[in-house]
């Protein structure tokens, strides 16, 4: 990776990220970037009959969000209305012009980004579905694992679908469904390219409130930066003051937790782009210890191979429309999972200065692009002031209306709908004690559900945690929880709350809402997929749990060798433990993946999951697309079927 010498703006790319294709459907289509200045834009779609439509800049300007968060980073989303209805199942080229005024003439973009297309195609092009029939869907998305990272597969798959000239099998859509990035979990390598940018694209120093309780105090994002505390971040987060004193975060791996409001920022940067990495060296610093020069070069390794295969990323996310919601990694690992959690990290203005940073990097990065309309031009101009001045009364000022703000959930007006759950920020917390997990949506959020999804024949549902799970592991989470430590296992379970597991069940039973329920999953680091009947007096709704996780994440491969099998002993059809479970009057037919060699019912491997649905919105192939090139199918297996 090579470094740049100079700061000015000549030597910075135009791009920096993008452009990504967000929300997709029949009246719209979004497109997101990021760049190094204010620029003018001008977008050309291609018809099939060669007819070219043409939106000029001062249409793009009164649909365009812009955001300037550094003096060198620009987030611009553009909402662009059709203006006349495009052909269904067909692949529309697409070009994006820009000039930084309109003395200069007009660059594509795609002189700009080199890979950004296909052999077979001189733009990228887009496919809007006639119906949501072809779904890709994942999650975990860990920067330095060691596995190959799944966007890698979903590239040689649209690649290899190009080939087929059928239009009407191109992806529908790509579901993220949590941990796009890790603010909690970062590498060493990836600290310090993150530092590097932060100068390079000159972000704004942002003033900390120090902590209640924290060993060493920080007192703005210029002196963390300066002073890297690689491997050491753990010392800087606060810890609780009742009783025995324990870190409020609580990621196994707290080292290099990101703070300021650029630092996330920039993480968002790695993650999609390509060129954002060749802006920077990430050699060892040479004030690392002997034990952790050694941790960064092997995270090196991995970070290397992530990089190298970004330009692929950047190719699928430029022809895929890409829905995305938050899980806890994307702010902190065991965000929200109690009340005591919470009360411990919102009473503290650093720990909540953290969680708001990263709230408003996703508002940016993710949030805006899935429902712009969700976001007003008042927001939008708080966010605007805040990057302008980070650590000011407006900036924490913002931050305490983002923790408030209670619209992250959406959905898309596809066929069937694609309904995306927030399952983060509107818990149902116990009234038992403290301690115990929260439900994963309270109850009004949970009625405004039920609301939403009356009336409708079928529904795409993404919970980033799997609804109906693994019933071995939620049960060692109960027992955990039962002694008062649900934060050791992430006991956030549907199941683990009575009410929010009652009300859950019930919606499922109503009459009124929809027959089918494709429920699609991240989170857990593993995949499977179940088919699950429920019994009333009238034909009852099918529900299919499909999960698919993660994209570049896997669980230990040994613990969940045992925990599989075991789950398979202790909760076969037969077994009296199925009485024991929060679930009433329902089938559950589990998948079994193939090919399998030890009746596995769980697959631990990076990739993708993919969804075929037939006319009637019932799934007719379910699919984990390796990052090792291996298709693992998920057949329902009617002999392990069983009642609860």
């Amino acid at each position: 990776m090579s470094a740049i010498e100079s700061t000015n703006e000549t030597a910075l790319p135009a791009i920096l990220a993008g452009p990504i294709i967000r929300r997709l459907t029949h009246q719209k289509i979004a497109f997101w970037l990021v760049t190094t200045t204010e620029l003018q834009w001008r977008i050309e779609l291609t018809l099939p009959d060669k007819a070219c439509i043409c939106y000029e800049s001062a249409e793009i300007d009164k649909v365009r969000t812009q955001i300037q968060l550094a003096k060198h980073c620009f987030t611009v989303l553009i909402d662009l209305p059709f203006k006349s209805p495009m052909p269904a199942d067909t692949l529309i080229p697409y070009q994006i012009y820009l000039r930084n005024n309109e003395h200069e003439p007009w660059r594509k973009c795609t002189d700009l980004l080199e890979n950004i297309c296909y052999p077979s195609l001189d733009s990228p092009a887009f496919v809007i579905g006639a119906r949501l029939k072809n779904i890709l869907h994942g999650s975990c998305r860990k920067i330095h694992h060691s596995s190959t990272d799944a966007f890698v597969r979903i590239d040689d798959l649209l690649e290899s679908k190009l080939k087929t000239k059928n239009a009407a099998t191109w992806p529908s859509v790509l579901v993220q469904s949590g941990d796009q990035i890790y603010v909690d979990f970062v590498a060493g390598p990836t600290l310090k390219v993150i530092q590097a940018l932060i100068k390079l694209l000159q972000f704004k120093n942002e003033i900390f409130e120090p902590s209640l309780n924290s060993e060493i105090t920080v007192s703005d994002s210029k002196n963390l930066n300066e002073t890297p505390y690689y491997y050491r971040r753990e010392s800087l987060l606060p810890r609780t003051t009742c009783g025995k004193q324990k870190r409020v975060f609580t990621a196994v791996n707290t080292r290099n937790h990101l703070m300021s409001l650029a630092e996330i920022t920039c993480m968002y940067l790695l993650v999609w782009s390509p060129t954002c990495w060749s802006l920077a060296d990430s050699s060892p610093p040479e004030s690392l210890s002997d034990e952790q020069k050694k941790q960064y070069r092997d995270e090196q390794k991995c970070v290397e191979n992530f990089v190298e295969n970004l330009d692929k990323t950047q190719r699928v996310l430029a022809h895929v429309a890409t829905a995305m919601i938050f899980d806890d990694h994307d702010v902190t690992d065991d965000w929200n999972l109690t009340a005591a959690w919470e009360q411990a990290v919102y009473n503290d203005p650093l720990s909540q200065r953290i969680i708001g940073n990263a709230l408003l990097a996703y508002l940016v990065f993710q949030g805006l692009g899935n429902a712009p309309e969700k976001f007003s031009p008042a927001l939008i101009g708080k966010t605007q002031k805040a990057f302008a001045q980070p650590g000011s009364e407006v900036h924490k000022a913002l931050l305490e209306e983002i923790l408030e703000f209670s619209e992250w959930h959406y959905s898309w007006q596809t066929q069937p709908p694609l309904v995306v759950l927030d399952t983060r920020t509107q818990r149902w917390r116990s009234e038992r004690s403290l301690n115990k997990p929260s439900g994963l949506m309270d109850w009004e959020a949970l009625t405004e559900l039920q609301q939403q999804l009356i009336g409708l024949d079928s529904v795409v549902l993404v919970s980033p945690a799997p609804i109906f799970g693994v019933k071995l592991i939620e049960a060692i989470q109960r027992v955990f929880t039962f002694f008062g430590n649900p934060l050791a296992v992430d006991a956030e379970n549907w199941m683990a709350h009575p009410g929010a597991a009652r009300f859950l069940m019930n919606m499922f039973h109503h009459s009124r809402t929809p027959q089918h329920f494709i429920i699609l999953s991240g989170d857990v680091h593993y995949s499977f997929a179940y088919h699950i009947e429920l019994r009333r007096n009238e034909q009852g709704p099918q529900i299919w749990q499909i999960t698919s996780s993660g994209l570049r994440n896997t669980f230990p491969k040994t613990i969940l060798e045992i925990l599989d099998r075991l789950n398979r002993w202790l909760y076969a059809p037969w077994s009296p433990l199925n009485f024991f479970t929060k679930r009433r009057s329902m089938r559950v037919i589990p998948h079994k993946p193939e090919p399998a060699s030890k009746g596995e019912r769980l697959v631990n491997a990076s990739g993708v999951g993919w969804v075929e649905l037939d006319e009637n919105n019932v799934p007719v192939k379910i699919m984990q697309l390796c990052s090792d090139q291996e298709d693992v199918e998920f057949i329902s297996d009617e002999n392990e079927a069983r009642w609860e």
